[in-house]
């Protein structure tokens, strides 16, 4: 039984553009909802609205009322190493841009019903084997600082009558995109590999269920606070390496140690490549919340595609 189903929601969404945020538009559309989609340059089709992530913007007087806003907009945490520029970039767009535009929400005459705020796992840290849930503390490192800023930068609307669902991702799995795609072009060369030792944890969330839940949070009022976005299943970057090369039929002998990380990629390898969060999506398993995916092995053939023939 699916968490969403058919309606005629308003919806605003953030980061429409983007490896989720495209296929969360089209199921939203699917659904029979409206989305209006904010984006950063001259809006060219009548269902877009320009915003800007790093300045102040208020909404069309004349946009019809909000149902609920969907927020995905960031730039990619790994795309690049971490330079000062880079990390301004990040922060800002994630930082500022929830400031922004949750002021913007505030400022309409009918604030929608629902908020729902991207963050990610890595406000948890480098736990090594520790089983995470919603309510585990907070980690410690400048991920974990910049996850905390950007969740508390939707606050202020937690003092009106917008609630908020707050999604902490992990890696997000589908072939056509994120990090799959990344590495796949890696691993069809037989040169994929484990990272550093390989026993640190990767909670990773299909692409399909993180839009289901997306969707869920607009129409069931249950799906409130804190979320760990993750699917039941986490892996370790070992098995998760063994299921890649099993995908691309390919061997995976070439290990990346965690000096060379470290030595390319500096703070960054750290923190994302070789942090380990052992997440559990406890309030939705609490919530009986139906996962579409729950292996690995299927979200890596999500549509029959097959890597060793692209």
């Amino acid at each position: 039984m699916s968490a969403v189903s058919a309606g005629n929601l308003r919806i605003a969404v953030t980061g429409s553009s983007g490896f989720v945020g495209q296929a969360l538009t089209q199921q939203l559309q699917s659904l029979g909802h409206s989305v209006v989609r904010l984006v950063r340059s001259e809006p060219r089709q009548n269902d877009e609205v320009l915003w800007s992530p790093i300045s102040a913007f208020t909404f069309p007087t004349d946009l019809p009322p909000l149902d609920a806003v969907i927020h995905l907009a960031g730039a990619n945490i790994a795309d690049k190493r971490w330079t000062a520029h880079r990390r301004k970039v990040i922060r800002q767009s994630r930082v500022d841009a929830t400031s922004y535009l949750a002021k913007a929400v505030m400022q309409l005459d009918k604030p929608p019903s629902t908020f729902v705020q991207a963050s990610a796992i890595g406000w948890y840290g480098d736990r090594g084997d520790e089983v995470l849930n919603e309510q585990s503390p907070r980690g410690s490192g400048e991920l974990s600082d910049l996850c905390a800023d950007w969740e508390s930068a939707g606050d202020m609307l937690d003092e009106t009558e917008t609630q908020r669902a707050i999604l902490r991702v992990g890696m997000v799995v589908h072939p056509s995109g994120g990090a799959v795609a990344k590495m796949r072009p890696i691993f069809r060369l037989g040169l994929g590999g484990r990272l550093g030792h390989g026993r640190q944890w990767i909670s990773w969330i299909a692409r399909q269920d993180l839009v289901d839940l997306c969707i869920a949070c607009c129409v069931d009022h249950r799906y409130r606070g804190v979320i760990n976005a993750v699917a039941p299943t986490p892996v370790t970057n070992a098995n998760f390496t063994a299921a890649m090369a099993h995908w691309c039929r390919r061997p995976a002998w070439f290990p990346a140690p965690r000096p060379l990380l470290q030595a390319a990629l500096g703070s960054m390898a750290n923190e994302v490549l070789l942090a380990s969060q052992r997440c559990i999506p406890q309030s939705l398993l609490d919530m009986k919340h139906p996962f579409q995916v729950k292996s690995l092995d299927l979200a890596l053939r999500a549509n029959e595609t097959n890597p060793s023939t692209q």
